[in-house]
């Protein structure tokens, strides 16, 4: 972690061997991170039902108006057939979808999260995030999820295959500007009254009342 997002963080919490959460102060808006590494497709469904019951619990408990963002290992492969999932998906992802990506994409429509990854025109090399030894199999399975909305507040997310990150998967970077709302106009009857301080120059005015008040 950074000097600078170590003097941001509000607080963090590991909630089980396969997520953890973080908070932190921004600018504008407070930011929950949370990060998981999900199983996998020939893991019991047992525990794909657990793992996913504690993420709902994780973000059923989060603050409402957060910036939610989850990175991860998904080992969810979305593709790019979007029909039904429209409101999650865009059309740039790779593949087609398996068992876990139909439980990510139907979680993420469920709590209103979008897959950020799907939403940007790039080579296949710069989405899919695992490559097979042998170059042949490529999957996008790693992802950065985000509230939806805050949906415009995403530039971009691609894959870099040139960082270094110690594993068999690519690095995927999402760069977030947040953009407000304009403040809206005050109502008339909210602007401040004006006086005519003219009147201050005349004795009678000035004098006159301040007398009035303090007589007999």
């Amino acid at each position: 972690m950074t000097r600078f997002a170590a003097r941001s963080l509000i607080d963090w919490k590991p909630i089980s061997e396969r997520i953890i959460t973080a908070r932190f102060y921004s600018k504008h808006v407070k930011t929950t991170i949370v990060h998981v590494y999900a199983p996998k497709e020939d893991s019991e469904e047992s525990v794909k039902d657990e793992f996913y019951e504690r993420l709902q619990d994780v973000l059923n408990n989060k603050k409402e108006h957060d910036m939610l963002v989850i990175t991860d290992d998904m080992n969810a492969k979305v593709g790019e057939d979007i029909r039904g999932y429209e409101r999650i998906m865009g059309r740039h992802g790779i593949g087609r979808i398996n068992d876990i990506g139909e439980r990510l994409c139907e979680f993420c429509d469920m709590n209103e999260l979008i897959i950020t990854g799907t939403w940007f025109p790039h080579r296949d090399i710069h989405k899919a995030t695992w490559v097979s030894p042998d170059g042949k199999t490529r999957n996008q399975i790693d992802h950065v999820l985000i509230n939806k909305k805050f949906g415009n507040s995403v530039i971009d997310t691609r894959v870099y295959r040139s960082a270094d990150i110690g594993n068999d998967h690519h690095l995927v970077c999402t760069k977030v500007k947040l953009r407000l709302r304009k403040e809206q106009p005050k109502e008339q009857g909210s602007i401040r009254a004006r006086y005519d301080t003219n009147k201050l120059k005349e004795k009678n005015v000035m004098f006159g009342n301040f007398n009035d008040h303090f007589a007999g």
